[in-house]
């Protein structure tokens, strides 16, 4: 497995393919992505299928084994382009005016035995893969996007978690059921967003039966979203949302754009309920005495910090008391606005511990939580599917859910492991887009002018960041200007007389060398394009 050995520099980097439309095989070869299911895993997809997974005979004795939900409100919110829906969510009041909150997880679980082929393959590859132009399952075709997708107006088997939560967003009772559920409709995040936005025409193109009653809920659900998410933040929770560019491919494979998703209340609403079911679920098992596969966050080690402290000081910016988590959290938010936020936050990112899979410890910083595991997402992540068999033995046997320490331990690392290599695979075919975007440019000289935002400054030159196509790279201090620059420790600087550089400082750059081996990009003030380029 391509790892990070010390520092950033010994960073192992996937290669570039022939041309661009090899560049996901070429990565896929280099972290050993699986390209195809074997054999013995698509016999049984396919039988599963086929069948139904037993979910329902001609009697209906398997629905009958089951919470019938099928005439409730229940509707998914996912981006347009998702293929699987694995989450739902409904709403309804109780005779107190509480809010109970209804989360529908697909039921993997019971369609993928413990120690089938499906089984074994899905832990081999513990979680699904998301390249940029190609996703690599955890599961096969026939499950992720057939029996298993809560698709509208199709029964489908769910594991269920209620919530019930008084006027203030105390969760007050939980309670967890096997269920048979009935999409009433599929949302896009943009068709929510317009709901709450108050344009109920927009619910026509997810299903016209659609009525006032039914988009009351969903912006009764955001309600409850957002009143849980600021209890989340007073709590401490890290505000570290940054949208995320999404990168266009044309049919070449060659990059076409980079467009900026906003991560409104649309995402937040569907987060804060997911949020909220997972730690449901952590909180029944840990506290009853049974040991998970727990999604764990620990607090940041007091040196990174103390390094955080000091690089943002070289970025001008100061920072409180922050091994205090809620100080923390205050600073991030009163940094909203900063012209260099994405860079602070990355930085931020970087001081973290990274959150993995624990078997024997529990609790999430970041989220401020107490009990915290994955539960939500069983079509792509193994850990989730693992705590759906948990609590299904918990229900019907306490005693039953639990699993040995030394089994946990195996499984944690695994999956930990795979999930660090996916996300390394994800990230370098991206650079790879960019880069190719960025070499195709000096290629045929038709070369682009970009806002940016120098990020940091060091005595050899400036690092600049590009919001337009998500990336950055080194503008050299010969570059800069026609005097000689000297280099400020005091306020992390570079200045002569009657000019300086700082971060946040803005300028217009082009690109002037991409080096893929090391990748790393040489940028060039606009200004100084000619006398580069003589050179």
């Amino acid at each position: 497995m391509p790892a990070v050995k010390g520092d950033y520099n010994e960073i192992l980097f996937p290669p570039p393919g022939k041309t661009a439309k090899d560049d996901t095989d070429a990565v896929m070869k280099f972290y050993k992505l699986p390209k195809a299911f074997p054999p013995a895993v698509l016999k049984e997809a396919r039988e599963l299928a086929r069948g139904g997974g037993g979910a329902f005979s001609s009697k209906g004795e398997m629905v009958l084994k089951r919470l019938d939900l099928r005439k409730k409100f229940i509707f998914t919110c996912d981006p347009v382009t998702a293929r699987d829906y694995d989450d739902a969510l409904s709403l309804e009041t109780d005779r107190k005016g509480n809010r109970i909150l209804g989360v529908h997880i697909a039921d993997v679980s019971h369609y993928v035995m413990p120690g089938s082929a499906l089984d074994r393959e899905a832990y081999k590859r513990s979680t699904s893969v998301y390249l940029v132009d190609k996703v690599v399952p955890m599961l096969p075709e026939e499950l992720s996007n057939g029996v298993c997708s809560l698709v509208p107006g199709e029964d489908r088997l769910t594991f269920t978690v209620f919530m019930t939560f008084d006027k203030n967003g105390e969760m007050v009772r939980r309670t967890f059921a096997k269920s048979v559920i009935r999409s009433q409709a599929r949302f896009t995040y943009e068709q929510v967003m317009a709901i709450l936005s108050g344009n109920d025409r927009i619910a026509e193109s997810a299903n016209r039966r659609i009525g006032k009653k039914e988009l009351k809920a969903i912006r009764a659900i955001n309600e409850l979203a957002q009143q849980l998410r600021a209890k989340r933040f007073a709590a401490g929770a890290l505000d570290l949302e940054v949208a995320e560019p999404e990168v266009l491919l044309d049919a070449n494979g060659e990059l076409e754009s980079v467009v900026t998703r906003p991560y409104d209340e649309s995402h937040q609403m569907i987060e804060e309920c997911m949020v909220a079911a997972n730690e449901a679920v952590a909180k029944e098992l840990w506290t009853r005495g049974v040991k998970i596969l727990a999604r764990l966050h620990e607090a940041p080690d007091p040196e990174k910090l103390l390094m955080l402290r000091t690089e943002l000081r070289g970025l001008g910016v100061k920072m409180g008391n922050i091994e205090n988590p809620k100080v923390f959290a205050q600073f991030l938010k009163s940094i909203k606005k900063h012209p260099l936020y994405a860079t602070i936050a990355t930085m931020v990112l970087r001081s973290m511990k990274k959150a993995v899979y624990d078997g024997a410890a529990i609790g999430h910083f970041g989220l401020a939580k107490k009990y915290y595991a994955h539960f939500t997402s069983p079509i792509r992540r193994y850990p989730d599917l693992t705590l759906h068999r948990q609590l299904t033995a918990f229900l019907a046997s306490p005693s039953k859910a639990k699993i040995s320490p030394k089994i946990l331990a195996k499984w944690a690392e695994h999956t930990s492991e795979r999930e660090q290599l996916a996300a390394e695979a994800e990230r370098g075919l991206l650079e790879i887009k960019k880069f190719r975007f960025l070499e195709d440019q000096l290629n045929s000289r038709q070369i682009l002018d970009y806002d940016a935002v120098i990020s940091r400054v060091m005595p050899f030159g400036c690092f600049v960041e590009i919001p337009e196509i998500a990336t950055s790279g080194l503008v050299h201090v010969s570059l800069l200007s026609h005097r000689f620059l000297r280099y400020n420790e005091s306020d992390c600087s570079l200045s002569a007389a009657g000019e300086s550089y700082r971060a946040g400082d803005r300028m217009k750059v082009r690109i002037a060398r991409v080096d893929f081996r090391e990748r790393k990009l040489d940028f060039v003030p606009v200004r100084e394009t000619r006398r580069y380029g003589r050179r």
